[in-house]
């Protein structure tokens, strides 16, 4: 008995020993890292030198200057003369609108322009009339008192010698004092009737100007439904069709020159802090480059973007209108003597990331500070030195492993 219980003891030690020792050899088993392949990673080196920093936004070309049309008044469309894309001059005649009720206000202004100047020459006429009769009055008041006068000088004289009686003498000087009382009374009427008689002519003819002036107003108003280019380009827009009716502050039409062009870029707002005015730029029209300098920051961001209107200073390439989808790079600064490399995937400035390096057919997770960031380019603050290769590309699907195996 002892010797069978005696062997069972031995089997059941045995086969613990051999799965002590299986497990010890699982634990000493090196876990293989997740294997990739190579081709399918974007690499970059870690370089030492000038780092530019600049920052890229897409955008579109648009025309320095832009006339807008609209309409003052209501109007109907009476005739359209040009489409989109005509050049035009100055003087081009663009469409033609009609509203008769501000025609009819027009020939209303014209005539009562017209009755207001001939009630001025009414007027005229008139007063001049009145003042000719005043005139006539005052100088035959003058012809009686001169009569007044001498038979009162007489009397005075006669009185004297006893021929005529004191009264006779009193009674024509009386006449003649009564005489000179009308002529001064009579003078200053016909002085208050000249002074009545200009400002009533004053008063006619500043209601002629004020007439005047609501008459051209109206005409303006009929002028400005000739529309016309008033400068010379391309007529980019013109959203009316024969018979429509617009409202006031309606768009009718838009020219721009197509000469005069300018960028405008949308420039992410975690880039665009460091945009100033007067930065160089780079225009890529896909048709060729361009160089420009940056002349307007938006204050405000708008959608995540911020914008940046740059003037082109070189020669626009064949090709280039407005609204043509354009790449814009600025440049913001020149960074001497640091190491950089191209920018990783989803990295941002000012950030520690953990990014792969590769170490022969093996790449391994180390940490990496950040520094200044640009379009294509980061600084390395630490973490790397020159002549290290690291992976670029983005690798999240990979966040739980710090070892991989290239293939």
């Amino acid at each position: 008995m002892l010797g069978r219980h005696g062997g069972v003891v031995l089997a059941v030690v045995a086969v613990v020993a051999v799965l002590a020792g299986a497990t010890v050899a699982i634990g000493r088993l090196e876990v293989q890292p997740p294997t990739v392949v190579r081709a399918s990673l974007w690499l970059g080196t870690v370089e030492r030198g000038e780092m530019l920093r600049e920052v890229q936004g897409n955008g579109k070309l648009v025309p320095e200057h832009i006339q807008w049309f609209t309409t003052l008044t209501a109007a109907r469309v009476e005739q359209i003369h040009v489409r989109p894309g005509t050049p035009v001059e100055p003087d081009t005649l663009l469409v033609e609108l009609r509203n008769p009720e501000l025609e009819l206000k027009a020939l209303e202004a014209e005539r009562a322009v017209a009755a207001a100047k001939v009630e001025l020459a009414n007027m005229r006429a008139s007063l001049r009339s009145e003042k000719l009769a005043q005139e006539t009055t005052v100088a035959t008041l003058r012809i009686d008192n001169s009569t007044a006068r001498r038979k009162a000088d007489a009397s005075a004289e006669l009185g004297g010698r006893g021929i005529v009686s004191q009264d006779d003498a009193y009674s024509a000087r009386a006449q003649l004092e009564a005489s000179d009382r009308r002529i001064d009374l009579e003078q200053q009427r016909l002085s208050v009737l000249g002074d009545g008689l200009a400002r009533r002519l004053a008063a006619q003819t500043a209601l002629i100007d004020r007439l005047v002036t609501i008459a051209a107003f109206h005409r303006n108003q009929l002028a400005t439904l000739q529309v016309r280019a008033g400068v010379a380009g391309v007529l980019q827009e013109l959203p009316l069709e024969a018979g429509q009716w617009v409202d006031p502050g309606g768009l009718l039409a838009k020219v721009a020159q197509p000469d005069r062009l300018k960028a405008r870029l949308a420039i992410p707002e975690t880039l665009a802090k460091d945009v100033g005015l007067g930065q160089p730029a780079h225009i890529d029209t896909r048709n060729g480059l361009v160089d420009g300098t940056v002349v307007r920051v938006d204050p405000a961001a708008s959608g995540g973007t911020v914008t940046v209107d740059v003037a082109l200073t070189g020669a626009l390439p064949k090709g280039a209108r407005p609204d043509l989808n354009i790449v814009g790079t600025v440049e913001l600064e020149r960074l001497p003597d640091v190491l950089f490399v191209r920018r990783p995937a989803f990295v941002q400035p000012d950030a520690a990331v953990g990014l792969f390096r590769v170490e022969g057919d093996h790449a391994t997770r180390v940490q990496v500070q950040i520094g200044r960031a640009s379009a294509t380019t980061v600084e390395v603050l630490a973490g790397l030195e020159a002549g290290d290769r690291i992976v670029l590309s983005d690798m999240s699907k990979w966040d739980e492993s710090d070892r991989l195996r290239l293939e």
